[in-house]
């Protein structure tokens, strides 16, 4: 189960509206076909592995098949994955985590045990099935309330300052903080900042690093007097930018788009009408050892060394979730 999460994970990010699924098909004690769900409208990740199997010359009779989310019975954009089960010859299915959609929940082990296959859900109190529900947090939140799950990413000086008295936000956190938590827009569907954000700023928003071409870039703007020649317009990307001049009718439309993870990255009082409307689910805050006060960041104090800083790494990571722990 843990070598189909690390397929599932290969997903995150870019198969909305569905979530991110794994499968691992294991026969005489060896792995012989692996999978996952790549995008919306590609094959879901029980086919994906079968496919792999068959690639490898390797027959699924009477094989298990491990898979990180409870398979679909009902045909969708593609057909419905015990089906593909069943032609598979597969023998026994065991999955990690319960699907949330009441189309599906429930129904995989009724249409698997008519075929004579066995259908087994892993032990909920096991790391892995933890790591199976982790997966599908987000999605859970976007199928059962019509809304995405949102994620708020700041960085705050030892002060608590998010940006100093000229509004300079950059850079507050390391280059290897920023490359750690810029690594989520990798996974995410939508990027929100403020308007403020884009007009002090001209940020991109798609990478810091590798560009993620999948993202949705969402801007809210009270005024929406928004730069025409800012990057988020101007650079190419397929995705258009979505402008709104309230964060909670953004949601709701991101949310009716099939969006199901949002990161705001930009802006104090975008983050605060998120949280004031109970709209966060969860929190990333960078805590960087510097002491900002009046200053220009560029002048803002360190009260570590370099070798401090080596020893202990520039900044401190802080982590949490907003709702009930699954």
């Amino acid at each position: 189960m843990h070598a189909a999460v690390m397929e599932a994970r290969k997903g995150l990010g870019h198969t909305r509206p569905n979530p991110p699924v794994g499968a691992v098909i294991v026969k005489d004690g060896r792995i012989i076909g692996k999978g996952y769900h790549h995008t919306c409208g590609c094959d879901h990740a029980e086919v994906d592995a079968i496919k792999n199997a068959c690639r490898r010359k390797n027959d699924t009779t009477g094989a298990t098949i491990y898979v990180t989310l409870e398979p679909c019975s009902k045909p969708g954009r593609v057909g419905a994955c015990t089906d593909a089960i069943i032609a598979a010859g597969l023998a026994r299915v065991v999955y990690g985590a319960v699907d949330p959609n009441p189309a599906n929940c429930g129904k995989a082990k009724r249409a698997l045990a008519r075929r004579g296959i066995a259908c087994e859900r892993l032990d909920p109190r096991s790391s892995q099935a933890a790591l199976c529900r982790d997966l599908i947090r987000r999605f859970r939140k976007h199928v059962t309330t019509g809304l995405p799950y949102v994620t708020v990413k700041l960085a705050m000086s030892l002060d608590g300052k998010i940006c100093d008295d000229h509004g300079d936000a950059r850079w507050i956190s390391s280059a290897a903080a920023r490359k750690r938590t810029g690594a989520l827009r990798e996974q995410v569907d939508a990027i929100m900042v403020g308007g403020e954000t884009v007009r002090r700023d001209n940020p991109s928003l798609l990478s810091h690093g590798k560009r993620n071409d999948d993202l949705v870039r969402v801007i809210v703007s009270k005024s929406g007097k928004l730069p025409k020649t800012a990057q988020v317009f101007t650079d190419g990307a397929p995705n258009k930018t979505l402008v709104f001049d309230d964060a909670k009718k953004a949601l709701v439309e991101l949310g009716r788009m099939g969006l199901s993870h949002v990161l705001c990255e930009g802006g104090l009082k975008l983050a605060v009408s998120l949280a004031e409307a109970g709209l966060v689910d969860e929190w990333i805050t960078v805590l960087s050892p510097v002491v900002i006060g009046n200053r220009p960041i560029a002048k803002a104090i360190r009260p570590f060394t370099p070798q401090d800083e080596r020893l202990l790494g520039p900044d401190i990571l802080c982590h949490f979730s907003v709702g009930p722990a699954e």
